[in-house]
């Protein structure tokens, strides 16, 4: 998203290149890791290939990263103040989308619409275990929320995005949330 804003242009950027390379930056490629880590790396391995060079393999593999390839460069990591909902939401207004993480537990496999809301789930670094993109926010229905995009595919809850409660860092949300500036 950010090489859109910055760039104009859409680069689909290799996942595959974060599982087979990321590990120094706590990373721990099919078992998961932080946004604000996988940003890391990109900055300091000087950028992320392309899916179209290093695409998707869905297994980890040895690390293929070519520097002719790089299809972003991250300058710097801005890492928002844990649970600070007020300094996420000016982020995901100014500056574009901003990954967040939170935990997500049984009930959420199900969600179809609306506000999602869960007394289930914890708030936490150690908690959360989902990293989304937060793309917006707005209210329905009385209720604040965020509107969040999930990587679970269009055919999950409102074409592949929720709605998520707004103000009380639910499951987590606001505990682990940054973006990069790209270069």
């Amino acid at each position: 998203s950010h090489v859109k804003l910055k760039h104009g242009e859409f680069t689909i950027l290799s996942e595959q290149n974060l599982l087979d390379c990321a590990q120094n930056f706590d990373n721990h490629g099919c078992n998961g890791g932080l946004p604000s880590h996988a940003f890391e790396y990109v900055k300091y391995n000087g950028g992320l290939d392309t899916e179209e060079t290093y695409p998707y393999e869905a297994k980890e593999g040895k690390c293929k990263f070519n520097t002719y390839h790089v299809g972003a460069q991250v300058d710097q990591v801005v890492n928002i103040t844990a649970r600070n909902e007020k300094e996420l939401k000016a982020a995901v207004g100014s500056t574009g989308p901003v990954s967040i993480a939170f935990q997500v537990v049984s009930d959420f496999r199900f969600y179809k619409s609306g506000v999602y809301e869960s007394k289930e789930c914890h708030s936490g670094e150690k908690d959360v275990n989902h990293a989304v993109l937060a793309v917006g926010y707005g209210v329905e229905d009385g209720k604040d929320h965020w509107i969040v995009k999930n990587s679970w595919g269009i055919k999950w809850g409102m074409d592949g995005f929720f709605q998520i409660a707004r103000g009380s860092n639910m499951c987590g949300l606001a505990d682990c949330a940054s973006y990069p500036i790209v270069v």
